[in-house]
């Protein structure tokens, strides 16, 4: 099968449509908290208990029920950085 065959076939299969700008924006975004937390191989429970997250606004963020406000999203972005240097500064006594 050709490369132009595959584009055909690709095209003419009803479920297999490439995305449109209008589709793609009305599509629901991964939550980010979510891919964080997996990359660091924690449950919803461990991450939220170790970087002080209420556990239901980090199940909100997953699931798309809420979005991070900006304060949320930098410290996500801290917590993808280095998670150990977070955790180790929430551990700090002061």
């Amino acid at each position: 099968m050709t490369e132009r065959n595959r584009h055909a076939a690709a095209v003419a299969d009803p479920d297999a449509q490439p995305l449109t700008a209008e589709r793609l924006a009305g599509m629901k975004q991964t939550p980010r908290a979510k891919i964080i937390r997996r990359a660091l191989g924690l449950t919803q429970e461990e991450f939220a208990g170790r970087f002080q997250i209420p556990l239901g606004t980090l199940r909100d963020w997953e699931q798309g029920a809420a979005q991070p406000d900006q304060t949320a999203r930098a410290y996500l972005r801290a917590i993808a950085g280095d998670a150990n240097a977070v955790k180790r500064a929430l551990e700090a006594v002061p």
